[in-house]
Formats: structure tokens, C-alpha cells, sequence
């Protein structure tokens, strides 16, 4: 299991990062909603040919975790195009919309 610092108003905290957790969960698409206290993040895989989108992994935070998660995104972000240039906003070339149907072969196994 590994382990990492943070800081937390000052003093450290441990995190536990488990080996299943640090493997991560791929998701393409979220969707945001919110209501007065909190905001949830579902994170969603979409398959191609796939009728039905599985939510993958659920976040539920506060507002001001929210404004937070979003000021270190943008920080992120920004740091990522110093280093990379610009992210096209669809992922890929200049105009790309992003799928929602991936309309490719079907594939058999």
C-alpha cells in the first residue's frame, strides 16, 4: 500500500493509496450535478456499440470542495498546455465533436 504526505491547514496527514485504488478507473465522459450542499461527480465509461453508459465510480463532495477540486484543475490545466500546448477541447482534431454513438464495426470474440 503506498503511502503519501499532505498538507492539510498547516499539519500532515497521511493518505493510503491501495494498490486496486491506484490502478485508477478509466471514465470518458462525466456528468455534474449539484444541489444546495453538495455537488456529484458520476463518472461514466462509454463503449462503442454499447447501448447503455455504466457509471463507474460516484464523487460526492461539498461546494467549497467543489470550488476547490475546480481552482486545482484549472491550476493543472494550465501547467499541462505551459508544458504541452493547447488540449483541443474535443480530444482530438480541430473540430471534433465529441461521440456519443461510436458507430464502428461490431467486434466478436
Amino acid at each position: 500500500m503506498a503511502k503519501q504526505q499532505a498538507a492539510d491547514q498547516g499539519d500532515q496527514i497521511e493518505i493510503e493509496l491501495s494498490e486496486e485504488m491506484a490502478e485508477g478507473t478509466y471514465s470518458n465522459l462525466a456528468i455534474i450535478s449539484h444541489s444546495q450542499s453538495e455537488f456529484v461527480i458520476d463518472f461514466v465509461r462509454l463503449m462503442p456499440n454499447v447501448p447503455k453508459a455504466k457509471v463507474k465510480s460516484r464523487v460526492i463532495i461539498t461546494p467549497d470542495h467543489a470550488l476547490r477540486l475546480m481552482n486545482a484543475l484549472q491550476d493543472n490545466i494550465a501547467k499541462y498546455e505551459e508544458n504541452y500546448g493547447p488540449i483541443n477541447e474535443g480530444g482530438g482534431p480541430s473540430g471534433f465533436q465529441f461521440p456519443t454513438n461510436y458507430n464502428g464495426p461490431i467486434g466478436e470474440a
